[in-house]
Order: structure tokens, then C-alpha cells, then sequence
């Protein structure tokens, strides 16, 4: 009985492993393992634990920036964004990948949603780069990371979530991802000019008599309009929680009003476009909301097991050893690891519960290790096999590219989201900083 909750996540871990559908794994294995070490006093408990989960006001975020993600998809910004950007950057050598990933990040910063933003970016740039003589890998590559920076750029779910779990303010957690973001997207364009700089063939810059004949006013004129959508949408939703005049939910609302005002203002707006992204946005919610209840199932026998204490004592024994940074470095490899099999709502429902508390024991600032978490979880979306940015891009490129196309030109990204991981392990500031000064006047 003392080791039961290690035999709970192990089968919990099988039974992934073969496939089977994680909410129904996650409740089964609570229902089975609950009678075993509970017996039927367990249905008196169940109950309680998913009411608390399903009124928690906190998480009333989700779904609203679900709705906002999924509306500005809709709202055909995303193409004038990517063609604004190749203008400004095209004669470059890569040009092109650098406005990708420009584009990736102010639509992370209006979205979140990576399925629609690695699709969009699919269908609108991929075949642009291949046109004038990209390498697959690196016309694949690119789109993929850049489709993931909405997992880190806020208003993001991931953090919402995360904060929820840990008990962290999202406030806090939304400006401490700011400057990670960035980071991201530092690397990204610096590998591109770097790898474009030393193989020429792999980026080549575009002709300057196949750009548009534009001046330089009309130029502009497309830039701002280009860029004031996400901008627009970051005031709403981080203003609004900076200045005090909403939480972080009531925030969520905003975005979600201001992507609708947004699409209107496109000329993209209709009943059915509106009907569409409610249908979406409660397929979405309900995927998210079912995972949190078989995970609060799970966590409920886990630590009633006394789970979290055999956790904490291995942790600990470790951390006597050779010291918590070496904890640390085995939690981040452990969730690096699963994120090869796991996407990031199953690591998050069921890993970080157990594992963060843990970790704030050992004195790390919670904001700094939920900042760390969620740039290790968008890993998860582009390393295979089961990598779902992968399986997005290759639904919608062109026959030529080939699945290895899409791994090989993977690699190199991920190396330097790890640098970036790396980075901001050894420079806790950078996720700390910003929070402290926006909240400390």
C-alpha cells in the first residue's frame, strides 16, 4: 500500500502509452485505484473535488480566449500581416523566415491557439518560401517554432493554466512572459540570419525586381496597419489587468470583445463566421475542461495516497545530495522527456500539480518556474513523434515536403529553445523584473 500511488502512475503511463483516450484513462484509473485504497467512501469525496474545479472562477479564462484565438483566425489578418512583412524583410536574406517568425509572435500575441497559427502560416507561407528556392527544412522549421510562440506569448492558456495549478496571479505570470517571449524570438531570427549568412542556398533573399513597387509612406501606411491588430489586443488584455481595471478574467472578456471589434473592422464579420467560432471554441473548452476533471480525479487519490509525500521525499533525498538545482535540472529533463509522447494540457493537468509544489518548497520564485514550465511545454508541440505542430504542417504543405523534411528542419529550432531555456534558468530576472515593477507601483 505504501508504494500505491507509484503503481497508479505507472499504469496511468502504460495505459497513455497504448493510446487509450486521457480522460477516460485519467478517471478510470482514479475510479480503480480510489476503491482500492478508499473503498466506496471515495464516491463521497469525487463529487466535491470536480464542483470546486468546475466553479473556479479563474477558469472562466479559458474559454474567452479560446473565443478570441479562434475569432481573429477568422478574421483574415494573418495573411495581410505575412505579405506586410515579407515586403519589409524580403530583400534580406532570410527575409522571408525572419517575417514568419515576426508574424508567429504578434499572432501569439492576438491568438494563443498553435493548430490555427501553424495552419494559417502553413497555407500562406510555405508555398511562398518554397517559390523562391527555401530549403524544406527551412521553410518547415521555421512555420513550426513560430507557430508555438503563442504558448509563451501572453495572453496565453498555457499560462493561465499553469497559474491556476500553482496558485500564481496570471497577472504576474502574463508580464513575466514578456521578455522570455522575446527571447524566443531573438533566437529564432538569429539562427535564421546565422544559418542564411553561412548557406546562402538555404535562404535566399528575394529578387528586388519581384517585390512590389511601393514608397516608402505607402509602406508604412501597411506596417502600422499590419501591426495594431495584436498591439490593440495586447492593451486591451494586459492594460486592462496592469491598470487595475480588470482581472485577469474579466480580461480575457475584453480580448475576446476586442478580436470580435476586430473582425468586424475587417469586413470578415457575419452570423455564420460567428456561429463557427462559438461551435470551435465549445470543442475546445470542453476538450480542456474534461482533461481537468479526470486530472482532478486523479490528483485527488494520488495525494490521498500519499503520493505527493513519496515524491517529495525521492526530490528531497536528491536535493540532500547533490543539491535542488540538480532537482531542478531532472524536473525540466523528466517534463522535456514526456513532452516526446504528451501534449501540454496532460503534462500540465497531471505533472505540475505534483511536481510544483515540491519545487516552491526548495525556495524557487513560483513565477520564474511556471515562466520555466511553459517555455519547456512548447517543446512538447514540435518534437516527434507525437508533435502536433508537426502533424498540423504536414496537413496542409505541399506534396513535395515529406514528413523527414519537417523533423530535420525541427532540430535546430528546438536546440535553441532549449539555449533559451537555459538562458532564462541562469538569468531569473528575466522573468521576474517585469512583474515586480509593473505590480509594485
Amino acid at each position: 500500500m505504501e508504494y500505491l500511488p507509484g503503481w497508479m502512475f505507472l499504469a496511468l503511463t502504460i495505459l497513455l502509452m497504448f493510446g487509450f483516450p486521457v480522460t477516460f484513462t485519467l478517471m478510470g484509473t482514479a475510479l480503480c485505484f480510489g476503491l482500492i485504497g478508499f473503498g466506496w467512501t471515495f464516491f463521497n469525496l469525487l463529487p466535491l473535488r470536480i464542483w470546486g474545479v468546475m466553479t473556479n472562477v479563474t477558469l472562466l479564462a479559458v474559454p474567452l480566449f479560446v473565443f478570441m484565438g479562434v475569432m481573429l483566425e477568422r478574421s483574415g489578418l494573418a495573411e495581410e500581416r505575412l505579405d506586410t512583412m515579407g515586403m519589409v524583410f524580403g530583400r534580406l536574406r532570410g527575409g522571408l523566415a525572419v517575417s514568419v517568425v515576426i508574424v508567429g509572435a504578434l499572432l501569439g500575441a492576438s491568438t494563443g491557439i498553435v493548430g490555427a497559427t501553424v495552419v494559417t502560416m502553413g497555407l500562406l507561407a510555405v508555398p511562398t518560401m518554397l517559390k523562391w528556392g527555401y530549403q524544406h527544412e527551412m521553410a518547415t522549421g521555421t512555420v513550426s517554432a513560430s507557430g508555438t510562440l503563442g504558448q509563451i506569448i501572453p495572453p496565453s492558456i498555457v499560462l493561465v493554466l499553469i497559474g491556476d495549478i500553482v496558485g500564481v496571479p496570471i497577472g504576474d505570470l502574463f508580464m513575466g512572459a514578456v521578455l522570455p517571449g522575446m527571447l524566443l524570438v531573438g533566437l529564432y531570427v538569429f539562427y535564421i540570419l546565422v544559418a542564411a549568412w553561412l548557406n546562402p542556398k538555404a535562404a535566399p533573399a528575394v529578387p528586388r525586381e519581384a517585390m512590389a513597387a511601393m514608397s516608402r509612406a505607402d509602406l508604412f501606411k501597411r506596417v502600422s496597419r499590419a501591426l495594431f491588430p495584436p498591439l490593440f489586443l495586447m492593451v486591451a488584455v494586459l492594460g486592462s489587468i496592469f491598470w487595475g481595471i480588470a482581472s485577469p478574467t474579466e480580461a480575457a472578456a475584453v480580448g475576446a470583445v476586442g478580436a470580435t471589434f476586430l473582425t468586424i473592422a475587417n469586413r470578415k464579420f457575419s452570423l455564420t463566421i460567428l456561429r463557427e467560432v462559438m461551435n470551435s471554441t465549445m470543442q475546445l473548452t470542453c476538450m480542456v475542461f474534461i482533461i481537468l476533471v479526470g486530472a482532478a480525479a486523479f490528483g485527488l487519490v494520488f495525494r490521498g495516497l500519499g503520493g505527493d509525500g513519496l515524491v517529495r521525499e525521492f526530490l528531497g533525498g536528491i536535493a540532500e545530495d547533490h543539491g535542488k538545482w540538480f532537482v531542478l535540472a531532472i524536473v525540466m529533463g523528466l517534463i522535456f522527456v514526456i513532452g516526446f509522447f504528451l501534449d501540454f494540457i496532460e503534462i500540465t493537468f497531471i505533472h505540475v500539480p505534483v511536481l510544483a509544489p515540491i519545487m516552491l518548497e526548495f525556495g524557487f520564485d513560483p513565477v520564474w518556474f511556471c515562466i520555466l514550465i511553459a517555455v519547456n511545454l512548447q517543446t512538447s508541440f514540435m518534437t516527434p513523434p507525437f508533435g502536433f505542430s508537426l502533424f498540423y504542417l504536414k496537413a496542409v504543405t505541399p506534396p513535395e515536403i515529406t514528413t523527414g523534411d519537417i523533423y530535420r528542419g525541427i532540430i535546430p529550432f528546438v536546440v535553441f529553445q532549449l539555449i533559451g531555456l537555459l538562458i532564462l534558468v541562469f538569468f531569473p530576472i528575466l522573468a521576474t523584473w517585469l512583474p515586480k515593477v509593473v505590480f509594485s507601483n
